[in-house]
């Protein structure tokens, strides 16, 4: 009986042990199935300044080698070209008017709701942020994260802490966010997969170069884009915005033409060492512009060049570390089983129509570099010309992850479009953009399809402007009201109507109630 007995016992506590433990072992099973994610997210970076895109203004060799070793993305889009929504939006995988975020002047993004990432935390994957993020300093969904404080400084910057604390790091921003990354890698949990965004500052204005980069271009003079001098016949938007490097890019504060601003901020951070080689460097270029006292068309074609300069420069070393964390998967044999994207925040303009900035709905902003690796999904050197948004990042690393995708998400997941041949993407996009302070760009609108785009500008301006892409790729003549054009503006205006309707924007859908001229 007492054989008996013990025996009933220990069948009883292995059944019991194997119970407690069957659920650690699936979710063991599971994690190893799962690949680890790497996010590398830049800020305000112009696909026209990537070689992998045909850029020949410089040379992107880290960049060019994610698009190789995965898919790159022709039509990749955003929701909302200014910075901090398309972070939100990268986030939950809604539109602005349902994640909470539609400008930087007058949101606060909601951190208590669903993110990606806290979806992912819930199947056993660790989650950072490390850098640039700009939605407040209390991240949720993440289990380690260190911070920019708002934009952050390229030089000798500041980090916020999970602990509360700041930590000053002396270098150059895009080196020491590779370093922290670097740090928390090294310091993971090994036994679960993981999810990393990598938030870079560059290239956001004000453009400051790492000091060994200064003279990189130098000897290079770029070409005029053919569109710099626009008049912007027919576009009233495009005539009342202020984000002209001719008017509204400062000597000083952008160009770094140092005398009588030795109070400016970023300057003020540098080492004594950092700042003598910015005074030597610029100084010499400020007393020969002096000298040649310039007007006109030759001052501002001056600043276009200056700013190109700086620009490039800093988005070298922003290609550079993205090479690093590159070469860290590489060297710790990650690279087979991490899914690496890259995106910026949105696209740039690099003097098309004489701008520089964000914001519109033309190509330039609303389209961004987007770069996909996920090793034995996608095929290597995959070129895609499907139509993909910011707003499909979320439901794909659901998808990726094998996570269930929730109800409300409004992207859709690019998986299937990247990986299987009879996969179809959708056949247009809608857009919004909120803020009505900034740049003076009107709040507008609208809809791309393959071929035209339709906008619907409102406050600031009230109009329509309809573009023929495969005519006018740089969106030169609005044909709205011209004849011929009445039956796809109708078709359009429809399809727009539909999109609305879809994403459940009750502001477009009031606007577009409203009958103008």
């Amino acid at each position: 009986m007492n054989k008996f007995f013990t025996s009933v016992v220990k069948s009883l506590s292995l059944a019991i042990l194997l119970l407690l433990f069957l659920p650690v072992l699936a979710q063991q099973k599971n994690n190893s199935d799962r690949p680890n994610i790497v996010i590398i997210i830049s800020d305000d970076h112009a696909f026209q300044a990537i070689s992998a895109y045909g850029s020949q203004l410089m040379q992107t060799p880290n960049m060019d080698r994610l698009a190789k070793g995965g898919a790159l993305l022709n039509r990749a889009y955003v929701t909302n070209s200014i910075c901090d929504p398309s972070r939100a939006v990268l986030l939950t995988g809604k539109y602005s008017h349902k994640n909470g975020f539609k400008d930087n002047e007058t949101s606060v993004f909601d951190h208590g709701q669903d993110l990606f990432v806290k979806r992912l935390q819930e199947v056993g994957y660790e989650t950072a942020w490390i850098g640039k993020q700009h939605l407040g300093n209390k991240p949720q969904g993440f289990d380690y994260w260190e911070i920019l404080p708002g934009q952050g400084s390229y030089f000798n910057p500041d980090f916020l802490k999970m602990d509360g604390t700041r930590a000053h790091y002396e270098g150059y921003v895009s080196d020491i966010i590779s370093d922290l990354t670097e740090g928390w890698l090294n310091e993971r949990d090994a036994s679960k997969p993981f999810c990393l965004v990598v938030g870079h500052k560059a290239t956001h204005r004000t453009w400051m170069p790492d000091t060994g980069d200064l003279d990189m271009f130098e000897n290079v003079t770029f070409p005029l884009p053919h569109n710099f001098y626009d008049g912007y016949e027919g576009r009233e938007a495009a005539k009342v915005q202020d984000m002209t490097i001719a008017k509204t890019m400062i000597m000083g504060y952008d160009l770094k033409m140092l005398t009588g601003v030795e109070n400016e901020g970023t300057v003020n951070r540098m080492t004594p060492e950092q700042r003598k080689k910015y005074q030597e460097f610029y100084g010499p270029i400020e007393a020969d512009l002096k000298q040649r006292n310039l007007q006109g068309r030759e001052l501002v074609e001056w600043k276009y060049q200056r700013y190109m300069k700086d620009y490039l420069a800093t988005a070298a070393s922003l290609d550079r570390n993205v090479g690093r964390v590159l070469d860290y998967l590489d060297e710790n044999d990650l690279t087979d089983n991490t899914v690496v994207i890259y995106l910026s925040d949105q696209g740039f303009y690099l003097g098309e129509h004489g701008w520089f900035d964000k914001r519109f709905m033309y190509e330039e902003s609303f389209r961004t570099p987007m770069f996909v690796r996920y090793p034995g999904v996608i095929k290597p050197g995959t070129v895609s010309d499907d139509f993909i948004m910011n707003l499909d990042i979320a439901p794909t690393l659901l998808d990726v992850a094998n996570v269930e995708i929730p109800d409300d998400v409004q992207g859709e997941s690019f998986l299937p479009v990247l990986s299987k041949k009879s996969a179809t993407g959708r056949d247009a996009m809608f857009y919004h953009y909120y803020e009505n302070g900034e740049h003076s760009v009107s709040p507008h609108f609208g809809i791309r399809t393959k071929r035209y785009k339709l906008i619907r500008f409102y406050k600031r301006v009230e109009s329509w402007e309809l573009f023929d892409l495969t005519k006018d790729a740089n969106e030169m003549e609005n044909l709205y009201g011209k004849p011929g054009y009445e039956k796809i503006t109708a078709k359009l205006k429809k399809e727009l109507g539909k999109l609305i309707e879809q994403y459940e924007d009750t502001e477009a859908a009031q606007v577009m109630a409203q009958k103008i001229d």
